[in-house]
Protein backbone atom coordinates (compact mmCIF):
# COMPACT_ATOMS: atom_id res chain seq x y z
CA UNK A 1 0.00 0.00 0.00
CA UNK A 2 2.61 2.78 0.86
CA UNK A 3 4.55 1.70 -2.28
CA UNK A 4 1.38 2.66 -4.02
CA UNK A 5 0.97 5.91 -2.61
CA UNK A 6 4.78 6.70 -3.16
CA UNK A 7 4.34 5.95 -7.02
CA UNK A 8 1.42 8.58 -7.03
CA UNK A 9 3.12 11.12 -5.32
CA UNK A 10 5.92 10.78 -7.86
CA UNK A 11 3.75 10.57 -10.48
CA UNK A 12 1.56 13.89 -9.71
CA UNK A 13 5.05 15.43 -9.10
CA UNK A 14 6.35 15.02 -12.36
CA UNK A 15 2.64 16.68 -13.46
CA UNK A 16 3.15 19.76 -11.60
CA UNK A 17 6.77 20.24 -12.64
CA UNK A 18 5.75 19.72 -16.70
CA UNK A 19 2.74 21.99 -16.22
CA UNK A 20 5.48 24.44 -14.51
CA UNK A 21 8.01 24.56 -17.20
CA UNK A 22 5.43 25.23 -20.19
CA UNK A 23 3.92 27.74 -18.08
CA UNK A 24 7.65 29.29 -18.14
CA UNK A 25 7.89 28.86 -21.86
CA UNK A 26 5.10 30.81 -22.28
CA UNK A 27 6.37 33.77 -20.58
CA UNK A 28 9.74 33.68 -22.26
CA UNK A 29 7.48 33.77 -25.87
CA UNK A 30 5.43 36.73 -24.21
CA UNK A 31 8.91 38.52 -22.69
CA UNK A 32 9.63 41.12 -25.69
CA UNK A 33 12.33 38.65 -27.76
CA UNK A 34 12.33 39.69 -31.15
CA UNK A 35 14.14 37.62 -33.85
CA UNK A 36 12.35 39.69 -37.11
CA UNK A 37 13.96 42.71 -36.99
CA UNK A 38 15.95 44.73 -39.44
CA UNK A 39 19.47 45.17 -38.99
CA UNK A 40 20.51 46.13 -42.90
CA UNK A 41 22.68 49.45 -43.66
CA UNK A 42 20.59 51.14 -45.74
CA UNK A 43 23.29 54.20 -46.54
CA UNK A 44 27.32 54.43 -45.56
CA UNK A 45 28.47 58.49 -46.57
CA UNK A 46 31.50 59.98 -45.65
CA UNK A 47 31.95 63.85 -47.20
CA UNK A 48 28.49 63.14 -49.02
CA UNK A 49 30.48 60.72 -51.11
CA UNK A 50 28.30 57.22 -50.47
CA UNK A 51 29.80 54.18 -50.19
CA UNK A 52 29.46 50.66 -51.97
CA UNK A 53 27.45 47.92 -49.25
CA UNK A 54 27.63 44.19 -49.99
CA UNK A 55 24.63 42.86 -47.83
CA UNK A 56 25.74 39.42 -48.59
CA UNK A 57 28.84 39.74 -47.47
CA UNK A 58 29.18 42.90 -45.46
CA UNK A 59 31.91 45.00 -47.26
CA UNK A 60 31.75 48.57 -47.11
CA UNK A 61 33.79 50.02 -50.16
CA UNK A 62 33.93 53.84 -50.15
CA UNK A 63 36.31 55.58 -52.87
CA UNK A 64 37.73 58.84 -51.32
CA UNK A 65 39.39 61.52 -53.41
CA UNK A 66 43.12 61.75 -53.57
CA UNK A 67 44.39 63.99 -50.40
CA UNK A 68 42.46 62.62 -48.39
CA UNK A 69 43.36 62.13 -44.98
CA UNK A 70 42.29 59.10 -43.54
CA UNK A 71 43.16 59.63 -40.20
CA UNK A 72 39.88 61.14 -39.18
CA UNK A 73 36.84 60.67 -41.25
CA UNK A 74 33.49 60.45 -39.93
CA UNK A 75 30.74 58.47 -41.37
CA UNK A 76 26.99 59.08 -41.23
CA UNK A 77 24.76 56.05 -41.62
CA UNK A 78 21.60 55.40 -42.19
CA UNK A 79 19.69 52.16 -40.35
CA UNK A 80 16.45 50.86 -39.71
CA UNK A 81 14.25 52.20 -37.02
CA UNK A 82 15.50 51.27 -33.31
CA UNK A 83 18.10 50.04 -34.81
CA UNK A 84 21.84 51.45 -33.36
CA UNK A 85 25.26 50.71 -34.60
CA UNK A 86 28.74 50.53 -32.76
CA UNK A 87 31.09 52.54 -33.28
CA UNK A 88 28.21 54.94 -33.76
CA UNK A 89 27.37 57.24 -36.69
CA UNK A 90 28.97 60.53 -37.04
CA UNK A 91 32.20 59.20 -34.83
CA UNK A 92 35.58 60.27 -36.37
CA UNK A 93 37.48 57.50 -37.00
CA UNK A 94 41.02 56.44 -38.47
CA UNK A 95 40.34 54.50 -41.52
CA UNK A 96 43.76 53.82 -42.88
CA UNK A 97 42.90 49.99 -42.39
CA UNK A 98 39.43 48.40 -42.25
CA UNK A 99 36.77 49.57 -39.61
CA UNK A 100 34.17 47.27 -38.36
CA UNK A 101 30.78 48.07 -37.61
CA UNK A 102 27.92 45.88 -35.25
CA UNK A 103 23.88 46.85 -36.49
CA UNK A 104 22.17 45.75 -33.44
CA UNK A 105 18.40 45.84 -33.53
CA UNK A 106 16.48 44.26 -30.71
CA UNK A 107 18.01 40.50 -30.42
CA UNK A 108 19.56 40.56 -33.87
CA UNK A 109 22.98 41.84 -35.18
CA UNK A 110 24.70 42.17 -38.47
CA UNK A 111 28.42 42.93 -39.06
CA UNK A 112 30.07 45.13 -41.45
CA UNK A 113 33.57 45.90 -42.54
CA UNK A 114 34.32 49.57 -43.91
CA UNK A 115 37.08 49.74 -46.29
CA UNK A 116 38.16 53.78 -47.63
CA UNK A 117 40.31 54.05 -50.69
CA UNK A 118 41.64 56.75 -52.19
CA UNK A 119 41.44 57.74 -56.20
CA UNK A 120 44.78 57.39 -57.61
CA UNK A 121 45.75 60.94 -59.04
CA UNK A 122 46.45 59.88 -62.36
CA UNK A 123 42.99 57.85 -64.40
CA UNK A 124 45.28 57.59 -67.82
CA UNK A 125 48.34 58.13 -69.27
CA UNK A 126 48.61 58.23 -73.40
CA UNK A 127 51.42 59.22 -75.53
CA UNK A 128 50.75 58.38 -79.53
CA UNK A 129 47.39 56.99 -79.54
CA UNK A 130 49.03 54.12 -76.81
CA UNK A 131 47.69 53.94 -73.18
CA UNK A 132 49.97 53.37 -70.35
CA UNK A 133 49.92 50.59 -67.63
CA UNK A 134 49.86 52.81 -64.65
CA UNK A 135 50.84 50.94 -61.27
CA UNK A 136 49.39 52.83 -58.32
CA UNK A 137 50.54 51.08 -55.66
CA UNK A 138 54.54 51.28 -56.97
CA UNK A 139 54.14 54.67 -58.57
CA UNK A 140 55.07 53.27 -61.94
CA UNK A 141 53.90 54.00 -65.09
CA UNK A 142 55.09 51.89 -68.32
CA UNK A 143 54.09 52.27 -71.95
CA UNK A 144 55.08 49.90 -74.97
CA UNK A 145 55.38 52.01 -78.04
CA UNK A 146 56.11 50.21 -81.68
CA UNK A 147 59.65 49.59 -82.70
CA UNK A 148 61.57 52.72 -84.04
CA UNK A 149 59.47 55.08 -82.25
CA UNK A 150 62.12 58.08 -81.20
CA UNK A 151 61.35 58.18 -77.71
CA UNK A 152 63.83 61.26 -76.72
CA UNK A 153 60.87 63.85 -78.53
CA UNK A 154 57.23 62.52 -76.85
CA UNK A 155 54.25 64.25 -75.73
CA UNK A 156 52.06 62.65 -72.97
CA UNK A 157 48.56 63.17 -72.36
CA UNK A 158 47.56 62.70 -68.98
CA UNK A 159 44.48 62.72 -67.24
CA UNK A 160 44.34 63.56 -63.49
CA UNK A 161 41.01 63.48 -61.11
CA UNK A 162 39.22 66.79 -60.77
CA UNK A 163 41.60 69.81 -58.55
CA UNK A 164 44.75 67.94 -59.51
CA UNK A 165 47.93 69.42 -61.21
CA UNK A 166 50.98 67.66 -62.73
CA UNK A 167 54.48 68.84 -63.26
CA UNK A 168 55.65 68.50 -66.39
CA UNK A 169 52.56 69.25 -67.83
CA UNK A 170 50.34 67.48 -70.13
CA UNK A 171 51.29 67.98 -73.68
CA UNK A 172 54.83 69.15 -73.07
CA UNK A 173 57.44 67.16 -74.86
CA UNK A 174 60.11 65.24 -72.70
CA UNK A 175 62.81 63.07 -73.38
CA UNK A 176 62.23 59.43 -72.71
CA UNK A 177 65.27 57.40 -72.99
CA UNK A 178 65.35 57.67 -69.74
CA UNK A 179 62.43 57.53 -66.97
CA UNK A 180 60.79 60.68 -66.22
CA UNK A 181 59.23 61.35 -63.37
CA UNK A 182 55.76 63.58 -62.91
CA UNK A 183 54.53 65.16 -59.43
CA UNK A 184 51.38 65.85 -58.80
CA UNK A 185 49.34 67.87 -56.52
CA UNK A 186 46.08 68.37 -55.22
CA UNK A 187 46.01 70.41 -52.05
CA UNK A 188 48.69 70.39 -49.64
CA UNK A 189 49.14 66.63 -51.25
CA UNK A 190 52.20 65.40 -53.52
CA UNK A 191 52.91 62.04 -55.34
CA UNK A 192 55.44 61.14 -57.90
CA UNK A 193 55.06 58.79 -60.89
CA UNK A 194 57.97 57.58 -63.08
CA UNK A 195 57.27 56.85 -66.16
CA UNK A 196 59.03 54.35 -68.49
CA UNK A 197 58.63 54.20 -72.19
CA UNK A 198 59.79 51.47 -73.85
CA UNK A 199 60.26 50.71 -77.81
CA UNK A 200 59.74 47.23 -78.84
CA UNK A 201 59.43 44.99 -81.89
CA UNK A 202 58.79 41.61 -83.09
CA UNK A 203 61.81 41.64 -85.40
CA UNK A 204 63.85 38.56 -84.62
CA UNK A 205 67.08 40.05 -85.52
CA UNK A 206 68.69 42.77 -83.57
CA UNK A 207 72.09 44.76 -83.86
CA UNK A 208 73.19 45.68 -80.75
CA UNK A 209 75.66 48.73 -79.52
CA UNK A 210 76.66 51.68 -77.37
CA UNK A 211 75.04 54.69 -79.48
CA UNK A 212 71.88 55.50 -78.84
CA UNK A 213 70.78 54.95 -82.30
CA UNK A 214 71.66 53.41 -84.98
CA UNK A 215 72.50 56.77 -86.98
CA UNK A 216 74.76 57.68 -83.79
CA UNK A 217 76.93 55.05 -84.46
CA UNK A 218 80.59 56.53 -85.68
CA UNK A 219 83.35 54.13 -85.55
CA UNK A 220 83.76 53.39 -89.43
CA UNK A 221 83.91 49.65 -88.77
CA UNK A 222 80.89 49.32 -86.56
CA UNK A 223 78.82 51.55 -89.06
CA UNK A 224 80.13 49.99 -92.24
CA UNK A 225 78.73 45.82 -90.17
CA UNK A 226 75.66 47.40 -89.52
CA UNK A 227 74.90 49.45 -92.64
CA UNK A 228 75.49 45.67 -93.95
CA UNK A 229 73.57 43.91 -91.65
CA UNK A 230 70.43 45.99 -92.41
CA UNK A 231 70.93 46.01 -95.84
CA UNK A 232 70.70 42.24 -95.46
CA UNK A 233 67.63 41.83 -92.59
CA UNK A 234 65.67 45.30 -93.59
CA UNK A 235 63.43 44.04 -90.19
CA UNK A 236 65.86 44.01 -87.68
CA UNK A 237 66.22 46.62 -85.03
CA UNK A 238 68.64 48.61 -83.74
CA UNK A 239 69.09 47.94 -80.07
CA UNK A 240 71.24 50.10 -77.46
CA UNK A 241 72.64 49.31 -74.02
CA UNK A 242 70.76 52.32 -72.95
CA UNK A 243 67.39 50.59 -74.08
CA UNK A 244 68.09 47.38 -72.54
CA UNK A 245 69.13 49.47 -68.78
CA UNK A 246 65.72 50.77 -69.20
CA UNK A 247 63.56 47.79 -69.98
CA UNK A 248 63.30 46.73 -73.52
CA UNK A 249 62.34 43.34 -74.02
CA UNK A 250 64.62 41.22 -75.52
CA UNK A 251 62.75 37.92 -75.89
CA UNK A 252 61.75 38.04 -79.17
CA UNK A 253 65.25 37.91 -81.24
CA UNK A 254 66.42 35.21 -82.45
CA UNK A 255 69.76 36.44 -83.13
CA UNK A 256 71.53 39.60 -81.30
CA UNK A 257 74.45 40.56 -82.85
CA UNK A 258 77.34 43.06 -81.24
CA UNK A 259 80.11 44.49 -83.08
CA UNK A 260 82.16 46.19 -81.23
CA UNK A 261 85.44 48.06 -82.33
CA UNK A 262 85.83 51.09 -80.50
CA UNK A 263 87.95 49.92 -77.40
CA UNK A 264 89.73 47.02 -76.15
CA UNK A 265 88.47 47.61 -73.03
CA UNK A 266 84.45 46.58 -73.17
CA UNK A 267 82.33 49.70 -72.36
CA UNK A 268 80.58 50.11 -68.93
CA UNK A 269 76.73 50.24 -69.86
CA UNK A 270 77.35 46.37 -71.20
CA UNK A 271 78.62 45.66 -67.58
CA UNK A 272 75.56 47.09 -65.91
CA UNK A 273 73.71 44.44 -63.70
CA UNK A 274 70.20 45.41 -65.25
CA UNK A 275 72.00 44.77 -68.68
CA UNK A 276 73.61 41.57 -68.05
CA UNK A 277 71.21 40.16 -66.12
CA UNK A 278 68.64 40.99 -68.57
CA UNK A 279 70.96 39.29 -72.14
CA UNK A 280 71.70 36.52 -69.50
CA UNK A 281 67.75 35.92 -69.34
CA UNK A 282 67.22 36.40 -73.30
CA UNK A 283 69.86 33.45 -73.75
CA UNK A 284 68.22 30.95 -70.87
CA UNK A 285 65.17 31.40 -72.83
CA UNK A 286 66.52 30.51 -76.17
CA UNK A 287 67.97 33.56 -78.00
CA UNK A 288 71.38 33.77 -79.52
CA UNK A 289 74.26 35.94 -79.62
CA UNK A 290 77.07 36.59 -81.88
CA UNK A 291 79.57 38.37 -80.48
CA UNK A 292 82.09 39.71 -82.87
CA UNK A 293 86.05 41.64 -82.44
CA UNK A 294 86.34 43.13 -78.99
CA UNK A 295 82.84 41.96 -78.06
CA UNK A 296 84.37 38.63 -77.85
CA UNK A 297 85.30 39.63 -74.28
CA UNK A 298 81.63 39.78 -73.15
CA UNK A 299 81.93 35.84 -73.25
CA UNK A 300 83.47 36.36 -69.76
CA UNK A 301 81.19 39.13 -68.07
CA UNK A 302 77.73 36.78 -69.75
CA UNK A 303 79.38 33.97 -67.79
CA UNK A 304 79.50 31.76 -71.06
CA UNK A 305 82.93 30.85 -69.76
CA UNK A 306 83.96 30.84 -66.35
CA UNK A 307 85.79 34.01 -64.91
CA UNK A 308 89.48 34.38 -66.23
CA UNK A 309 88.35 32.64 -69.09
CA UNK A 310 87.85 35.05 -71.43
CA UNK A 311 89.80 36.22 -74.95
CA UNK A 312 93.62 36.19 -73.72
CA UNK A 313 95.25 37.99 -76.11
CA UNK A 314 93.64 41.15 -76.78
CA UNK A 315 95.31 44.00 -79.34
CA UNK A 316 95.10 46.30 -82.10
CA UNK A 317 96.02 49.74 -83.36
CA UNK A 318 94.22 52.69 -82.88
CA UNK A 319 94.97 55.82 -84.85
CA UNK A 320 96.79 58.09 -84.62
CA UNK A 321 98.59 56.54 -81.49
CA UNK A 322 99.83 53.00 -81.81
CA UNK A 323 99.33 52.97 -85.99
CA UNK A 324 100.09 49.94 -87.99
CA UNK A 325 100.94 50.29 -91.73
CA UNK A 326 99.52 48.75 -95.13
CA UNK A 327 100.26 45.04 -95.11
CA UNK A 328 102.17 44.56 -98.58
CA UNK A 329 103.30 41.10 -97.51
CA UNK A 330 99.97 38.42 -98.25
CA UNK A 331 96.83 37.74 -97.73
CA UNK A 332 95.56 37.23 -94.20
CA UNK A 333 94.24 33.68 -93.86
CA UNK A 334 92.17 31.54 -91.46
CA UNK A 335 92.15 27.63 -91.09
CA UNK A 336 88.54 25.84 -90.48
CA UNK A 337 90.60 22.99 -91.33
CA UNK A 338 87.93 19.50 -90.00
CA UNK A 339 85.08 22.14 -89.33
CA UNK A 340 84.26 22.43 -93.52
CA UNK A 341 80.90 20.93 -92.75
CA UNK A 342 80.51 23.35 -90.68
CA UNK A 343 77.40 25.73 -91.49
CA UNK A 344 78.94 28.94 -91.15
CA UNK A 345 82.27 28.06 -93.59
CA UNK A 346 79.69 27.34 -96.22
CA UNK A 347 80.12 29.42 -99.60
CA UNK A 348 83.22 30.83 -98.97
CA UNK A 349 85.92 31.63 -101.61
CA UNK A 350 88.48 29.39 -100.42
CA UNK A 351 91.93 28.80 -101.86
CA UNK A 352 92.23 25.64 -100.61
CA UNK A 353 90.08 22.92 -98.59
CA UNK A 354 89.27 24.39 -95.47
CA UNK A 355 90.85 27.72 -95.95
CA UNK A 356 89.86 31.32 -97.14
CA UNK A 357 91.20 34.53 -96.94
CA UNK A 358 89.45 37.15 -95.36
CA UNK A 359 91.68 40.35 -95.73
CA UNK A 360 93.51 41.03 -98.94
CA UNK A 361 97.07 42.65 -99.28
CA UNK A 362 97.59 46.26 -99.22
CA UNK A 363 95.04 47.09 -96.90
CA UNK A 364 95.79 49.15 -93.95
CA UNK A 365 94.34 46.99 -91.12
CA UNK A 366 94.31 47.83 -87.84
CA UNK A 367 94.15 44.32 -86.63
CA UNK A 368 91.57 44.33 -83.64
CA UNK A 369 91.71 41.37 -82.35
CA UNK A 370 90.46 39.32 -79.46
CA UNK A 371 91.14 35.48 -79.64
CA UNK A 372 92.49 32.54 -77.27
CA UNK A 373 96.12 31.96 -77.65
CA UNK A 374 95.74 28.07 -77.12
CA UNK A 375 99.31 26.96 -77.08
CA UNK A 376 102.48 27.81 -76.02
CA UNK A 377 102.35 30.45 -73.84
CA UNK A 378 98.31 30.68 -74.05
CA UNK A 379 98.31 27.67 -71.15
CA UNK A 380 95.78 25.18 -73.01
CA UNK A 381 98.26 23.58 -75.28
CA UNK A 382 95.59 22.32 -77.48
CA UNK A 383 92.01 22.99 -78.68
CA UNK A 384 90.48 20.04 -76.71
CA UNK A 385 91.94 21.16 -73.44
CA UNK A 386 90.71 24.89 -74.24
CA UNK A 387 87.40 23.26 -74.61
CA UNK A 388 87.61 21.48 -71.42
CA UNK A 389 87.93 24.48 -69.43
CA UNK A 390 85.56 27.15 -71.58
CA UNK A 391 83.24 24.91 -73.10
CA UNK A 392 83.58 26.63 -76.31
CA UNK A 393 84.45 24.30 -79.49
CA UNK A 394 87.27 25.66 -81.89
CA UNK A 395 85.95 26.57 -84.97
CA UNK A 396 89.15 28.39 -86.80
CA UNK A 397 92.64 29.35 -86.50
CA UNK A 398 95.10 31.75 -88.36
CA UNK A 399 95.60 29.78 -91.87
CA UNK A 400 98.77 27.99 -90.85
CA UNK A 401 97.30 26.07 -88.17
CA UNK A 402 95.52 22.89 -89.79
CA UNK A 403 95.24 21.15 -86.23
CA UNK A 404 93.08 24.25 -84.73
CA UNK A 405 95.18 23.93 -81.81
CA UNK A 406 96.78 27.56 -82.05
CA UNK A 407 93.98 30.15 -81.81
CA UNK A 408 90.29 29.95 -81.21
CA UNK A 409 89.45 32.55 -83.11
CA UNK A 410 85.80 31.62 -84.86
CA UNK A 411 84.42 29.43 -82.00
CA UNK A 412 80.92 28.13 -80.86
CA UNK A 413 79.27 27.39 -77.58
CA UNK A 414 76.38 25.22 -77.74
CA UNK A 415 73.00 25.47 -76.83
CA UNK A 416 72.42 24.41 -73.27
CA UNK A 417 69.21 23.20 -71.61
CA UNK A 418 67.67 25.34 -74.35
CA UNK A 419 69.59 27.93 -74.39
CA UNK A 420 70.66 30.15 -77.06
CA UNK A 421 73.77 29.53 -78.58
CA UNK A 422 76.64 31.53 -79.01
CA UNK A 423 79.21 32.06 -81.74
CA UNK A 424 82.60 34.39 -81.56
CA UNK A 425 84.35 36.12 -84.43
CA UNK A 426 88.26 37.21 -83.03
CA UNK A 427 90.20 37.90 -85.64
CA UNK A 428 92.18 40.99 -86.98
CA UNK A 429 91.16 40.14 -90.04
CA UNK A 430 87.85 40.47 -89.66
CA UNK A 431 87.29 43.51 -91.09
CA UNK A 432 84.60 45.21 -92.03
CA UNK A 433 86.18 48.95 -93.09
CA UNK A 434 89.57 49.15 -94.89
CA UNK A 435 91.36 52.39 -93.77
CA UNK A 436 92.51 54.99 -95.97
CA UNK A 437 95.62 55.68 -93.97
CA UNK A 438 99.30 55.61 -96.32
CA UNK A 439 98.27 54.79 -99.46
CA UNK A 440 96.12 51.56 -98.08
CA UNK A 441 93.56 50.15 -100.23
CA UNK A 442 89.93 50.79 -99.42
CA UNK A 443 88.88 48.01 -101.28
CA UNK A 444 89.17 44.96 -99.28
CA UNK A 445 88.24 41.90 -102.28
CA UNK A 446 87.40 39.32 -99.50
CA UNK A 447 85.06 41.29 -97.88
CA UNK A 448 82.50 38.95 -99.38
CA UNK A 449 83.91 36.59 -97.28
CA UNK A 450 83.43 38.22 -93.99
CA UNK A 451 79.83 39.19 -95.23
CA UNK A 452 79.37 35.50 -95.86
CA UNK A 453 80.69 33.82 -92.40
CA UNK A 454 78.53 36.97 -90.70
CA UNK A 455 75.16 36.10 -92.42
CA UNK A 456 75.83 32.13 -92.37
CA UNK A 457 76.50 32.65 -88.24
CA UNK A 458 73.02 34.31 -88.24
CA UNK A 459 71.32 32.33 -90.19
CA UNK A 460 72.89 29.20 -87.94
CA UNK A 461 71.78 30.71 -84.48
CA UNK A 462 68.22 31.45 -85.54
CA UNK A 463 67.97 28.21 -85.33
CA UNK A 464 67.98 25.95 -82.08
Amino acid sequence: MRNYISKKIKSFSLIILAVTVMAGCKKDKDSGFNANSEVQLTSFAINNIKGEINQNTGDIVLNMPFGTSLNALTPVMQMPADATSTPASNQALNFTGTVKYRITNGNVFKDYNAVVKIIPPVSAFKINGVNATINHEDKNITLILPDGTNVSALSPEITLQSGATVSPASGVVQNFTQPVNYTVTVGSSTVTYSVNVISNSVSEYAFLGTSASRSAITNPDEKAAADWFFATYPTADYVSFQSIETGKKLSNYKVIWWHFDSAQDLPAAAASSTVVNAIKAYRTGGGSLLLTTFATKYVEILGIVPAGRGPNNVFGDFPPSGIGSVEAGSDWAISFKGKESHPVFQGLETFEPGKAYLLAKGSFPLNHTSWWYINDWGGYGTAAVWHDQTGGTNLASEGWDNELNGRAGIAEWPSVSNSGKVIIVAFGAYDWYSEPLNGGSTTNRYLTNIKKITKNAIDYLKVK
